[in-house]
């Protein structure tokens, strides 16, 4: 039973005014006293041109007891309390039926939604700061899938800018051939690093990295093969990592790829008159919507990120005529995305506003910054072997008998700094705590993890129960509490596509946790006081587990059977 399209549909009869918005605006209470539902009535008032205190007891006179213990008026609220025993037992039914697939659903039929994410440069280590756009990204790929909706996984690479033209002079100087053999991404960031250290006391370097960039984009066989070469190379390397993570694209199209589509987009800009001259660079102007310009070419005839971006999008729009067009890229080029999507507003295209840039924080070790071009990075594998081993580490302490030791702390070291990524709204920063990162207590992966693993444990010592259940012997606070948690998975997953922050699916998987284990502290499920309510309590169970493991796989972590 959908309690909120029951209470929206009803109000429906009462004011004209669209479902959705309607079931939108139902909230559930801070305090199990205030009741499970809430209507707040302050958005009819106007409409209905009365007191939202008024409007509630109206309502409350004029709305059905189906389904509802009682149903009352608080003030400016219409709250509802459910029928715990049929809440309960559709609750828990729906979720065994639908296994794998409670929380999924068909709204996005028909909508195709991608999602660029991950897109680090080539030539460069997978650091620790691109994790949270790859896990991001892969969460929303996973959720609007999970919904529906055709998505499209980008893998953008940064493999083209005037940083190739820097490393192809850096090699042609100092590469190491033997080096880049055998240790491909360190020795591209070695003689990278002794680029602009060697710049920082000739800037005549400068000017010739740009050249060897002009050559690249004018096709130079030399430069072009060495870049190749440098983008295979780095594939390579990055293809193990996601392979770790357990991430995939649909995609590989990075900047490189739209270097021949360029120029239409930028023909046309000028055609439409938005094109002028600063400086000898070719820019579009922004000073009244408080922009600087956004430069299409700079005034050596090359083009930059802008440019490219650019072509992507229309090439995306043409290609996919998405629904939504997503890009997971760090907070700081807010002004670039904004630059961007204001242009294709001014060239005259509405869909503009279905380009979304979704934003986050930074990454630090303590006091320590990322920087590529000092060479003061933390990589991302040296830190996913770290979280591994210091797993196995509390796995050999707590329980060394353990079957599969090294396969448990795989999935429950990687998925500890997944979660920690996820946690929390994605526009905060994150400082690693491996400590609280790896705890089996409080708000992490290993906790959600561990409880997933004592509600298996649960049901390995009592197998298979029978169809014939009394839901209504689950009669307790922990026991009802825990079913309204589960109960709003979809509302999770709808806020968190509404706010593109999977956090909402992370923070959700917590409280479920939270409430399953003061559950489990309260009563002792297999000695129990009878056989139906042992029976009931242990279906709760069995629901529980399957929620935790379909939100965990919404946001990238595996689930383990035994820790």
């Amino acid at each position: 039973m959908n309690y909120k399209s029951i209470i929206a549909n009803k109000i429906c009869e009462y004011i004209d005014m669209d479902i959705n918005t309607l079931e939108n605006l139902i909230e559930v209470p801070p305090r199990s006293d205030m009741g499970d539902f809430a209507f707040p009535c302050f958005q009819l008032a106007k409409e209905l041109k009365k007191a939202p205190n008024i409007i509630a007891m109206e309502l409350k006179e004029n709305f059905p007891l189906e389904g509802f213990e009682k149903i009352q008026a608080f003030g400016p609220y219409l709250n509802f309390f459910v029928d715990k025993s049929i809440f309960i037992k559709e609750v828990i039914e729906n979720i065994l039926h639908q296994g794998d697939n409670y929380g999924r659903n068909n709204v996005g039929e028909g909508k195709n939604v991608i999602v660029e994410y991950s897109s680090p440069n080539i030539a460069k280590p997978f650091h620790i700061g691109h994790l949270f756009t790859t896990v991001i990204g892969n969460s929303l790929y996973k959720i609007f899938k999970f919904q529906g909706y055709n998505t499209i996984g980008i893998n953008h690479l940064g493999d083209w800018g005037t940083q190739f033209g820097k490393l192809i002079s850096a090699y042609k100087r100092w590469g190491d051939e033997e080096a880049l053999q055998k240790e491909p991404i360190t020795e591209l960031l070695r003689i990278y690093v002794k680029f602009h250290d060697e710049a920082e006391n000739n800037p005549e370097l400068e000017e010739e990295g740009r050249k060897y960039f002009k050559q690249l984009e004018d096709g130079d066989e030399e430069a072009v093969e060495l870049w190749a070469r440098f983008r295979d190379l780095s594939l390579k390397e990055f293809s193990k990592l996601y392979k770790t993570l357990n991430v995939t694209f649909d995609s590989y199209a990075g900047e490189s790829f739209y270097s021949d589509k360029m120029q239409e987009v930028v023909d046309e800009i000028d055609k439409k008159g938005l094109l002028v001259e600063s400086n000898g660079a070719k820019v579009v102007m922004l000073e009244e919507y408080n922009m600087p310009p956004c430069i299409i070419k700079k005034a050596d005839g090359a083009t930059i990120y802008a440019t490219r971006d650019l072509a992507a999008a229309f090439y995306r729009k043409n290609t996919y005529d998405f629904y939504k067009n997503i890009y997971v890229v760090g907070k700081d080029q807010s002004l670039h995305f904004k630059q961007v999507f204001t242009t294709i507003d001014l060239m005259g295209y509405e869909w503009a506003k279905d380009c979304h840039h979704v934003e986050f924080g930074l990454v630090r070790f303590l006091d320590k910054k990322l920087s590529t071009r000092k060479g003061d990075v933390i990589l991302l594998d040296e830190l996913l072997n770290e979280a591994v081993v210091k797993t196995l580490e509390t796995i050999n302490e707590k329980n060394p008998t353990l079957k599969n030791k090294e396969e448990v702390a795989k999935k429950v070291g990687i998925g500890a700094i997944i979660f920690a990524y996820l946690k929390n709204s994605r526009e905060k920063d994150i400082v690693f705590d491996w400590k609280e990162m790896l705890s089996f207590e409080g708000e992490t992966g290993p906790y959600v993890q561990y409880t997933y693993a004592r509600g298996k444990s649960i049901l390995r010592k009592v197998g298979q129960r029978g169809d014939d259940i009394d839901y209504s012997k689950l009669s307790s606070k922990e026991e009802f509490e825990l079913v309204k948690e589960l109960e709003g998975f979809q509302s999770a997953i709808s806020a968190a596509i509404d706010k593109l922050q999977p956090s909402m699916v992370t923070r959700y998987i917590i409280e479920v946790a939270k409430a399953f284990n003061k559950f489990y502290n309260a009563h002792n499920i297999l000695n129990s006081e009878n056989e139906e309510i042992k029976n009931a309590r242990i279906n709760l169970v069995r629901a529980t587990i399957q929620v935790i493991k379909n939100g965990l796989e919404l946001i990238g972590l595996q689930v383990v059977e035994e820790m």
